[in-house]
């Protein structure tokens, strides 16, 4: 019988044979104990010279779990910074169930701090030792049985369902787009939350004067729950978007063992990352909206269900176009086995009825992703660039170059995928969206969920530490005492007049 820890579970692939896979060994793997009945190491990435022992793993993963639930208390229980507009209303539907249960003694202990500099800083620290747990998390994956990270899981995700959203108020903006369209009758790809000041929607949505950036298949979804009241859509959008989160998940774990991966470090690797923790699920963002049918096009075209895969690819396209950056190297895959053309002819068959129904719907108005590109993050990468070397910020110029650059990174990572003998095309993908990442001037940190997947399924250890260090990046330009301390020691890096239009757009759209 299998140890904890061992991964030998026959029944996981057909026919009781593991597809044959490139490894790593060479840069720092660890091979699993051989199974008795099949002579194949499963190769773990971790770090050389990184010796675990299961304890450790136990405490950081549980670490993280007691820290979403310290997290969601306190956002549940007392208006704080954790929670856009909670300072202004914070009805009892919003905060959630948990508020009754705490917000007496939180109340007295926290009170009106949950806005101050000293907040501020024990949240930033939390986080950091979440970063830490994770960290320790990855490099005891191999001592980590599957239930228990099963169940740290979905305790997790139970846990951040009860949570009022955090940091950001996006769930209230599907919410106000959706009834845009369903209740009352107007195109939210040529109208704005705006337009419904009347609606109490207004109080809680940002983008007041920003029509839809989101795909016409994600602002379909929405529709039922446009008629509904607000706390009902509310709390059926947060289901949906922990769902879809847990499907994602789910997805990934299938397609580890498809490619003959133990599937511990790629699920821990998506699934328990901080950021995805607390500011995608915890935002109850949608972008698992898009991974899901993402993923299942991975997964479909390990199956050799190349039209289907394409069906699904076109699906996480009408979701949010960052998908198409896997099509290239899904055609890849697909060549090889001389199916390249069953894919595109899955992508139109999948892509026909979506665009006929969107045309339907909304004529022939698309998503408004042009404003997001006028707008600028202080700490995203091309800002960064423009203000170190006096280029004047994120300006225009530099937006198209970043944009160049992708396409340009994008094509030669695929030619370089089409030539190699045994291409880890999963890989190519993964640099591709880090390339997109960092030429991103609005970059969020919850962002990183679309490159999370394709690195811990690659072959690439370089890709895998790639992510992990921008996934650090991130969360230290996100953190709420950063830019106390910034402004503590005279940086700006919203300056330049280029910077200075993006911000005084920024507001035109929210106000």
């Amino acid at each position: 019988m299998p140890q904890d820890g061992e991964y030998t579970d026959r029944s996981s692939f057909p026919g009781g044979s593991l597809m044959s896979f490139p490894s790593a060994q060479g840069d720092g793997t660890v091979a699993l104990p051989r199974g008795p009945l099949f002579g194949i190491r499963l190769s773990l990435p971790r770090p050389r010279g990184v010796v675990m022992r299961p304890i450790y793993g136990s405490i950081a993963l549980w670490g993280l779990v007691a820290a979403c639930l310290a997290v969601v208390v306190v956002a549940s229980a007392v208006p704080t910074n954790l929670v856009q507009t909670s300072d202004i209303i914070f009805p009892g539907w919003m905060a959630g169930p948990l508020h009754g249960v705490f917000a007496g003694p939180l109340h007295a202990l926290i009170g009106k701090a949950g806005f101050s500099a000293n907040f501020s800083y024990a949240y930033s620290a939390l986080f950091l030792l979440m970063l830490v747990a994770y960290a320790v998390v990855l490099a005891s994956a191999r001592t980590l049985s599957m239930r228990a990270i099963t169940i740290a899981i979905v305790a997790t995700y139970a846990f951040i369902l009860l949570s009022p959203q955090l940091e950001l108020s996006d769930l209230f903006n599907y919410i106000g787009y959706a009834r845009l369209g369903a209740l009352h009758g107007l195109n939210p790809y040529t109208h704005v939350i705006g337009n419904e000041a009347y609606d109490p929607v207004s109080l809680f949505a940002t983008w007041h004067h920003w029509s839809s950036p989101y795909g016409p298949l994600f602002t379909l979804l929405t529709y039922p729950l446009g008629g509904l009241p607000i706390s009902s859509a509310y709390w059926l959008m947060k289901v949906l978007m922990v769902g879809f989160s847990a499907g994602f998940v789910a997805l990934v774990w299938q397609c580890a063992r498809q490619l003959g991966h133990d599937p511990r470090f790629a699920v821990l690797f998506v699934a328990v990352n901080p950021i995805v923790l607390i500011y995608e699920i915890g935002g109850f963002h949608n972008d698992p909206v898009m991974l899901v049918p993402m993923m299942a096009a991975i997964s479909l075209l390990l199956a050799k269900r190349y039209r289907w895969a394409g069906v699904a690819l076109a699906a996480a396209i009408a979701v949010k176009f960052t998908a198409a950056l896997l099509l290239p190297f899904l055609l890849i895959a697909a060549w090889r086995r001389r199916k390249s053309l069953q894919l595109l002819i899955g992508v139109a068959l999948g892509g026909i009825p979506l665009v006929l129904a969107s045309v339907a719907a909304f004529g022939f108005a698309l998503p408004n992703a042009a404003d997001q590109t006028t707008i600028v993050t202080p700490l995203s990468v091309v800002n960064l660039v423009g203000v170190i070397f006096h280029l004047g910020g994120a300006t225009p110029a530099l937006e198209a170059v970043s944009k160049a650059v992708v396409v340009l990174v994008t094509g030669a990572l695929a030619f370089a995928s089409w030539r190699h003998d045994r291409p880890d095309w999963l890989s190519g993908a993964g640099w591709a969206t880090i390339a997109l990442l960092l030429c991103m001037s609005w970059l969020m940190p919850w962002y990183v969920i679309w490159v999370l997947p394709l690195a811990a399924l690659s072959t690439s250890p370089r890709l895998r530490r790639a992510t992990l260090a921008f996934t650090a990046f991130s969360a230290l330009t996100f953190l709420p005492v950063t830019g106390t301390i910034l402004a503590d020691l005279h940086v700006s890096t919203m300056r330049t007049h280029a910077d200075h239009t993006a911000q005084v757009r920024l507001a035109k759209l929210m106000r």
